[in-house]
Order: C-alpha cells, then sequence, then structure tokens
C-alpha cells in the first residue's frame, strides 16, 4: 500500500541521508502528519532553514517552496518573507547551532517582536554535520571535539530563554514523547504570533558516543526516564532536575503579531493627507 504521507516528501532523494538512529527523521514523520491532519496545503507553507543534519528537514526532504539560507540566519530570512507574505505558513526548522549559536540574537529579537514564525529547534546538543563541536546547548562536562577534556560552559535553556524574551507560544519536548510533540507543532502552527518548539533529538554518531549511548535506542530511553513535565517541577531544586529533560509548554499568551502592527501602521500613513 502507498504511504500517503509521501506526497509532502521530494521522493525522488528518499532514502534520507540521516545516520542510523538519527531523531530527525522522527522530527520530520511528525511534521508531514501534523501537515496532513491540519489540511494545510504544501503551497501555503514556506519552510525556511540554514546550515546542518537538520536543516535537510525541510530542504531537500520535504516537498515544499524553501530557502536554504546561510548558517545562522534562517530567522532573518524568515522575517523577511513573514513580512512580505504574511497570509503563508512561514516555518523554520533548523538545530541548536544554527539558531541558538550564531543565530541567538535572530532568535530572541524574533521572539522579543512576536513576528508570526513557526520555529522548530531540534536539539541534539552539538554540532552533528561538522565534526562534533561543543555547542551553546552541550551540557557541561561533555567532551568534544573542540572541548576534548570537557565543557566548562553552562548550557544554555533554550525554551526558557525565548518565552522569556517574550514568544507567545513555547514548548519543549523529546523525540520520545511523539504525541505529545505532534499536539505541540500543531497548536504552534495554528498560533498567532511567534511560535517556538524544542525538540530534544538523539544523535548517536556525534553526541551519543561521547556519553556513552551509541545507539539512537539508548538516548529515546534516556528521554524516556529522565523527562519530567514542567508543572511537576514548582519546587524542586536545581540539583534534582540535573540531567533531566523538562518538558511541556512554557509560555502561551496574547500579543499582538509583528507584521499586524506593520500594516496598521501602513494603514493609519494611508489615511493622512498629502
Amino acid at each position: 500500500m502507498k504511504n500517503e504521507l509521501l506526497k509532502y516528501l521530494r521522493t525522488d532523494i528518499l532514502p534520507t541521508e540521516f545516520c542510523s538512529g538519527c531523531g530527525c527523521g522522527t522530527v520530520l514523520n511528525i511534521f508531514c502528519h501534523v501537515v496532513d491532519e491540519l489540511k494545510i496545503n504544501p503551497d501555503d507553507i514556506i519552510m525556511v532553514t540554514g546550515i546542518g543534519c537538520s536543516s535537510w528537514i525541510p530542504s531537500p526532504y520535504f516537498s515544499a517552496d524553501t530557502l536554504h539560507t546561510t548558517h545562522g540566519r534562517a530567522i532573518a530570512f524568515a522575517t523577511g518573507v513573514k513580512v512580505m507574505k504574511p497570509d503563508k505558513h512561514v516555518i523554520v526548522i533548523a538545530g541548536d547551532g544554527d539558531l541558538a549559536g550564531i543565530g541567538g540574537n535572530h532568535l530572541i529579537h524574533a521572539a522579543r517582536r512576536n513576528i508570526g514564525l513557526t520555529v522548530f529547534l531540534v536539539n541534539n546538543y552539538i554540532y552533528g554535520m561538522t565534526g562534533g563541536q561543543v555547542s551553546p546547548t552541550t551540557p557541561s562536562n561533555v567532551p568534544t571535539t573542540t572541548t576534548p577534556y570537557g565543557n566548562t560552559e553552562p548550557a544554555f535553556k533554550i525554551a526558557e530563554l525565548v518565552s522569556a524574551a517574550g514568544a507567545s507560544y513555547v514548548a519543549r519536548w523529546t523525540t520520545y514523547q511523539v504525541f505529545h510533540l505532534k499536539k505541540a507543532m500543531k497548536d504552534a502552527i495554528l498560533n498567532k504570533g511567534f511560535s517556538f518548539i524544542e525538540i530534544c533529538s538523539q544523535c548517536p554518531t556525534s553526541y551519543g558516543k561521547r556519553v556513552g549511548m551509541r545507539e539512537g535506542i539508548d538516548q529515546l530511553k534516556d528521554f524516556r526516564d529522565n523527562s519530567i513535565d514542567l508543572k511537576k517541577t514548582a519546587g524542586m531544586k536545581d540539583e534534582e532536575l540535573e540531567n533531566k529533560f523538562i518538558v511541556g509548554k512554557f509560555a502561551e499568551r496574547n500579543r499582538t503579531e509583528f507584521t499586524e502592527n506593520l500594516r496598521n501602521i501602513n494603514r493609519k500613513f494611508d489615511e493622512v493627507p498629502v
């Protein structure tokens, strides 16, 4: 039987080039289900991405209009698209190095402005495609190619950072919690304003082998055993939450969307006599 979701993929280049056990295939699978269940016409979607393993999810594999941009600039390009095409679903899928590292400033300002973008940050805790360098989300003490004796820096708490910056919808889930993630993706796409989901994803090739989890299933079990719902963390101490994946919805607030504000200004200008 033909899989009905294949219509959303560029089948002439399948199978994917994702490493065995990588979580990017799971993210692509869930995203296809979301688009199908929401009955969104791919012609109404514009995908934007940067450089990295997870950037292959929208480009080349998902069959929609796509901008494959320079490293760290996906949100900047997506902002331009949304300003000119406010009625389109402008969706960014990229990695932690791309969006939280070199692109971190674009990320927090897009959240502050509440630009009507949907951003899925696939967090594999390392620069997976380019050799396994330390990323902004690499946990402390984890050795990488650029921190061979252990990472001395604390990791960014990305979902919390974006929530504090003012995004109207923020969540974090792992590739183990596929049904929760699918529901969150739907909510994010339908939300009016800046929507952000941090997706904790397994990377056995570059990250897993450095923390003793060389198979994708090992990291999935880690997500299963060490995830804790945000609602249950109240009153818990930092040491109790160490090495835990805090999952759930971090923000859902009503704010005026950025391009709507722009159009309101334009309308006022049009009404002023010359």
